[in-house]
């Protein structure tokens, strides 16, 4: 009797194990790596909707979302965290063909996403005026937009919580196309409705002209900032009904019918796998957030606050670098995952090698772009001389390290997906708390604090974030971790 012919699933799972490594992590991470970077392509585009608000909005708006964009990652991390947990586990009982055991913990992993939903929801509609005011210490305009815009965007956050989780879910069972698709998918949406919500009826660019008639006979009011939220969270909830067929259709998960209960012992493992790649993504996102607090501090007024905006732009675009590390750190898991559940810790080593040199190309040549074009691309967002040569004084002095960005991010995420979450957890916390912390405030605390100074430190910190990785990756002592 013939053999049946393997499905894509399963021959995706045999190029994961048993194919040309170098190019099945390239084939596999490439898209995964490009979907990440081009989401935050689009949300660069968003913020060239807001930067074509009247001068008066637009300046002070930027500096808001480069501020709200920091406070709402905490939320998101802390909940990639749990799914950088559950990508672990999904994948190591995946490459052991473990199918009730992926069924489990995909139903347990997203209980815990959703509790943790409500925890940040509420959180963000009770306390957006305190954090932006009191934590951050932004002045002015900027403190009165941004506290409107992180209510709607905290308040929301269950829905990019869930499409992230959702997607790395996939993306764990060797799905590595259809999940950035539908990531790519959303911020089309959301450019769609954030010129239609920002602008409404009113003025607006010529590239985007079609937005007000269509404003105009929808109905939709000129909300300008606010109205950036809420296309965000539009296009975020429009996105969860196909990546919820996704699993349902393709993979056989969440099916209504097979629901389990909550399992205590399963949502404990998976807190407890998880809580150290959150925290540690957190002290990441916590160390973005000290440079800004320190330059709102140090280097604005309530008269002019223009460090402030082009450090919001400069960390939007820094945060591609961040995401196509994700991206990368993604495949990274997935390949260690699997290839540890099929009993190969060698061939899982080498895939974290090869992730991180990929990703070293790509933040090498987003590096050189930024440097070659940063004037044009911050002046896209706000031609105002101080915010352009504020913004270009960060690229020439932190631009480079983004490849020692990209490397501990990669290779940290190769660790994680092995389970090795607490030493990733080790080694940012010390570098943040050894290097970054300390250094920070000794050069702006000082009489005649200059931003160039900071700018060095952050540069420092990237370049010691790869180098701490590296050791510890090739000390190999994360395979010794079991994920069960």
């Amino acid at each position: 009797m013939p053999s049946e012919r393997p499905t894509s699933s399963e021959k995706a799972d045999q190029r994961l194990i048993q194919g040309p490594l170098g190019l099945e992590v390239l084939r596999f991470g490439t898209p995964i790596a490009l979907g990440m970077g081009l989401q935050t392509l689009f949300n660069l585009v968003d913020a060239y909707v807001i930067g074509r608000l009247e001068p008066s909005v637009a300046g002070p708006a930027l500096g808001a979302i480069g501020i709200c964009d920091q406070l709402t990652a905490l939320g998101t991390i802390v909940s990639y965290g749990l799914t950088v947990a559950t990508t672990a586990l999904l994948s190591r009982r995946h490459g052991a063909g473990d199918r009730q055991g992926v069924e489990q913990v995909a139903w347990q992993s997203l209980f815990i996403v959703l509790g943790l939903s409500i925890v940040f929801g509420v959180a963000g509609l009770l306390g957006a005026g305190t954090l932006v005011h009191d934590v951050i210490g932004a002045k002015g305009k900027v403190a009165t937009l941004g506290t409107s815009y992180l209510r709607v965007m905290m308040g929301g956050s269950f829905s990019i919580y869930l499409l992230l989780h959702l997607t790395s879910v996939a993306r764990a069972l060797g799905s590595s196309k259809t999940p950035v698709a539908l990531l790519i998918g959303a911020n089309v949406l959301n450019l769609v409705l954030a010129v239609l919500m920002v602008y409404g009826p009113g003025n607006a660019p010529a590239v985007f002209a079609w937005g007000p008639p269509l404003a105009r006979a929808l109905g939709i009011p000129r909300l300008e900032l606010l109205g950036a939220a809420w296309a965000t969270l539009i296009a975020r909830l429009v996105t969860l009904g196909p990546a919820v067929w996704l699993l349902v259709a393709r993979f056989g998960l969440f099916r209504w019918s097979a629901r389990p209960a909550p399992d205590r012992a399963m949502l404990r493992r998976i807190a407890e796998l998880g809580w150290p790649s959150s925290t540690q993504l957190v002290v990441r996102i916590s160390a973005m957030l000290l440079v800004h607090s320190l330059v709102a501090r140090t280097f604005t007024t309530e008269t002019d606050q223009s460090a402030t905006t082009a450090l919001g732009i400069v960390f939007r675009l820094e945060t591609m670098a961040f995401f196509v590390g994700l991206g990368w750190g993604s495949a990274a898991q997935t390949f260690v995952g699997v290839n540890l559940g099929a009993n190969n810790p060698g061939r899982a080593k080498r895939a974290g090698y090869f992730a991180a040199t990929y990703n070293a190309v790509m933040m090498g040549l987003l590096a050189l772009f930024y440097l070659r074009h940063g004037a044009e691309l911050v002046g896209w967002f706000d031609h105002e001389p101080g915010v352009v040569r504020t913004a270009l004084t960060y690229f020439r002095w932190v631009g480079l390290s983004y490849l020692g960005l990209g490397i501990g991010i990669v290779l940290g995420a190769a660790m994680q997906g092995a389970g090795a979450t607490r030493r990733v957890l080790i080694l940012d916390t010390s570098v943040v708390l050894l290097i970054q912390l300390p250094a920070s405030l000794l050069v702006t605390l000082q009489p005649g604090a200059r931003f160039e100074s900071l700018c060095v430190v952050v540069a420092c910190t990237y370049v010691a974030f790869a180098l701490v990785h590296a050791a510890s990756y090739r000390r190999g002592k994360f395979l010794e971790t079991v994920v069960r």
